[in-house]
């Protein structure tokens, strides 16, 4: 029976098995540095006492697989919390060749041998960090009576637009991979279940190297129905943020401090919140920051960097709210208020890490602002859903990848995907 290494008491008949992350043979001894999902230990065999066991290690190298049986001691001599493993029995469950990258490998070398890289103590906190982020916002939705629903990646019509979507082969027609689950969201609004929420994986066929872009990225999107008006929808986010963070800071708070030398600050409610045109005119006052013409109605990522610093320096906010983006600029399924869509983007250190809205519930001016767009024959089948009865709703997206990147401070998402999906990437 397996005892993980956290759970060893000191002088106690056992067997661990785990990565040998290093093993130093000395003249006398020979060292090894055990590593399980709990933790490190240091395993000690005497060469002159324990001839046997020092033979099965003989030409074993670090990032094999080995299992020892023996009892867990504490010495004055051993760091890590003094604790050292004497092993009675050794078997090597599995030999590893030597690796073939260390620490001081580029990106994209450690990106083809990403299983290797991701064994690395900061890359197991970094997955681990996104699962519980990923929990603690769950566990808030369900507590608040959403239901979890799983839609199809598979579909007829383009979500978002048609440019940015990967079309594939369907037997005798063509699909397309799914930009987002939105379509389906507010298709579960119509069948009555008023407030859902789905984590899957969406596709963008943006040929885009950006440092926060992917092909193929992890969405959080949730949707609800009755709201008075998009900010019952931007202080859902508040909260569902907030309870995402506290699991993070509960769990693991001391560790990202440690390995990657970043807080988790919980924010304060309400979060700050600005109209665009209000934001560049203290972006230009500020800082002489002019929005690019063919950005006017929306923000791009300078814009984005300096709201943050806005944020923080008006506000003593990482969080900030804007509003007011131009109908051009934004889905035809946002209601709109004297012309201007009903919805915000929500900056975080930095970056836009969610678009969300007031939906458009009426099918009247739904089947309108299609048309407008000029997508009335590709959404047919979406428009259906508004005929027959639908509440007023709201609801927005995050990418998981891209708020884990931020929370860590990670300068690309390339590092803290589990796998990074680009242009030039397919593999492994």
């Amino acid at each position: 029976m397996r005892t993980l290494i956290k759970d060893l008491k000191e002088q106690e008949i056992t067997t661990i098995s785990g990565w040998a992350t290093n093993i130093r043979d000395t003249k006398y001894m020979i060292f090894v540095i055990l590593k399980d999902r709990s933790g490190k230990i240091q395993v000690s065999i005497d060469k002159k006492e324990q001839p046997d066991l020092a033979a099965k290690l003989d030409g074993i190298l670090s990032s094999s697989i080995l299992s020892f049986t023996g009892k867990m001691v504490y010495s004055e001599y051993v760091k890590d919390g003094g604790k050292e493993f004497l092993p009675t029995q050794i078997e090597v469950l599995s030999k590893s060749e030597a690796l073939p990258l260390d620490e001081t490998a580029d990106l994209d070398t450690r990106l083809n041998y990403r299983w290797i890289d991701l064994r690395s103590e900061k890359n197991n906190l970094m997955l681990k960090v996104q699962a519980a982020f990923v929990e603690g916002m769950r566990s808030f939705l369900i507590k608040e009576d959403f239901t979890e629903i799983h839609t199809p990646k598979l579909i007829a019509t383009a979500s978002e637009s048609g440019s940015e979507v990967f079309e594939v082969k369907y037997f005798d027609r063509k699909a397309y991979l799914a930009q987002s689950p939105q379509f389906y969201k507010q298709m579960a609004i119509a069948s009555g279940l008023e407030r859902v929420f789905e984590i899957a994986p969406a596709f963008r066929a943006e040929n885009s190297n950006t440092n926060r872009h992917a092909t193929e990225f992890t969405s959080f999107d949730l949707e609800f129905a009755y709201i008075d008006s998009y900010e019952d929808v931007m202080n859902m986010e508040e909260d569902l943020l907030i309870a995402g963070l506290l699991n993070v800071k509960n769990l693991y708070g001391d560790k990202i401090k440690e390995l990657f030398n970043s807080d988790v600050i919980i924010p304060k409610k309400p979060f700050p919140r600005i109209k665009l045109q209000d934001l560049y005119q203290e972006l230009n006052k500020r800082y002489g920051y002019e929005i690019p013409e063919h950005d006017i109605g929306d923000m791009n990522a300078e814009a984005e960097k300096l709201t943050s610093r806005y944020a923080m320096e008006e506000y003593n906010s990482e969080f900030i709210f804007v509003t007011g983006y131009s109908k051009t600029k934004r889905a035809f399924y946002h209601m709109r208020k004297n012309d201007i869509p009903e919805g915000f983007d929500l900056i975080w250190r930095g970056t836009e890490i969610t678009t969300g809205a007031q939906r458009e519930h009426r099918y009247e001016i739904l089947k309108k602002q299609a048309e407008e767009k000029g997508l009335g024959k590709d959404v047919e089948f979406y428009l259906e859903f508004f005929k027959y009865g639908c509440p007023p709703h709201g609801g927005f997206a995050i990418g998981i990848d891209r708020l884990t990147m931020l929370l860590l401070g990670i300068t690309s998402i390339k590092e803290e995907m589990f796998i990074f999906r680009g242009p030039s990437r397919l593999t492994p």
